[in-house]
């Protein structure tokens, strides 16, 4: 009788999993065998649809204000600690045309969600972006919103939508965020944005308080149902100013191997090696891009502001002009066999 084939071995032939194999692969992240074989098999598969190449996405954090309270973030809504600022249309136009000429073809609008951004001034930034720069993507990060404003912000011109999920798990997200918000109303925001045409992005927190194998294993069921064009994900970094101050980080090692198999999952997806990633592992980075990962994100914010956006402590580059953390990034591609790219890098 042929013995049975270990769990990783199976998934790599037909990733079809259900929860209880998940939880099953997600254990083999102790096994250096399996760790090696799924990254082989990640990289082997993002070279099949991308190749070499490695999509930059210049980050624009204009508001660090927030109306909610999760419980693990920087900038909630309860932190007074938190220097707030607003940057005008004129600082993100000029993020914007800085970015442009060294390369960007993709601008993320990243904030908080602030009541000061109504939809019309929305609405007014994203035509002005489009304008200017009509063959570059925008990319909207800007929490919960109606099903109408995700359309008139589509029609304005925004191409992506990314909207980490955080965890799939009901109580899980208990735990993390106040009463008065859903997951419920997560996930449907998620599959407002897929009707509306949106390249969507989801994500996750890896190793955040509470978190269980389980937790783990029922992301990876949601990001198969939903199969977003893009999934970020990164370690858990507490902040000084929150109830999880004193909680242990995620694992870097537990990321890497999440990349690799979220890559096997969704073998078209675009994968970014995450800030956090970074931020923990001076080659976090790296380390992501040969795993799977095909997308990287330097910041384009104004340097003055980059501290304030403080989701979580000691965030790398928050010092450096975006041309120096362009070079940089470009070595770093460079160094472990990829090449950074000026394309807008959509889906395949």
């Amino acid at each position: 009788m042929e013995r049975m084939k270990p769990v990783y071995e199976r998934f790599i032939e037909n990733p079809d999993f259900t929860k209880p194999d998940f939880v099953e692969l997600i254990k083999c992240a102790e096994d250096p065998e399996a760790v090696r074989k799924l990254k082989e098999e990640a990289v082997r598969i993002r070279e099949i649809y991308y190749g070499k190449k490695v999509f930059t996405r210049g980050l624009i954090e204009y508001t660090n204000y927030c109306k909610n309270d999760c419980y693990y973030c920087g900038i909630r809504k309860s932190n007074t600690n938190a220097k707030r600022y607003r940057l005008t249309e004129d600082e993100i136009m000029a993020c914007c045309e800085n970015g442009y000429e060294l390369g960007f073809r993709t601008f993320v609008l990243q904030g908080g969600e602030d009541a000061y951004y109504t939809d019309d001034r929305m609405v007014e930034i994203i035509k002005k972006i489009k304008e200017a720069y009509p063959e570059c993507a925008l990319t909207l990060s800007i929490g919960e919103k109606s099903y109408e404003s995700y359309k008139r912000f589509r029609e304005a011109g925004a191409d992506r939508y990314l909207l980490r999920h955080e965890t799939a798990n009901e109580e899980h997200y208990r735990k993390l965020h106040p009463e008065k918000m859903s997951l419920a109303v997560r996930k449907n925001c998620l599959y407002d944005l897929k009707k509306l045409g949106y390249q969507v992005g989801a994500g996750m927190m890896v190793g955040s308080p509470y978190q269980t194998t389980e937790d783990l294993a029922e992301d990876l069921v949601f990001l198969k149902e939903l199969q977003p064009e893009m999934v970020g994900i990164g370690p858990f970094i507490p902040h000084h100013d929150t109830q999880f101050a004193k909680e242990p980080a995620g694992s870097v090692e537990m990321t890497l191997f999440l990349l690799a198999v979220i890559r096997i999952l969704l073998p078209k997806v675009l994968l970014p090696a995450t800030t956090a990633l970074g931020t923990m592992d001076p080659l976090g980075r790296e380390k992501g891009l040969q795993a799977g990962a095909n997308v990287v994100m330097p910041n384009l914010s104004p340097v003055k502001n980059r501290k304030q956006y403080e989701l979580y402590d000691n965030k790398i580059c928050t010092g450096e002009e975006a041309a120096e953390c362009r070079g940089c990034m470009g070595r770093r591609v460079a160094s472990v066999g990829y090449e950074l790219v000026t394309e807008r890098g959509d889906a395949v």
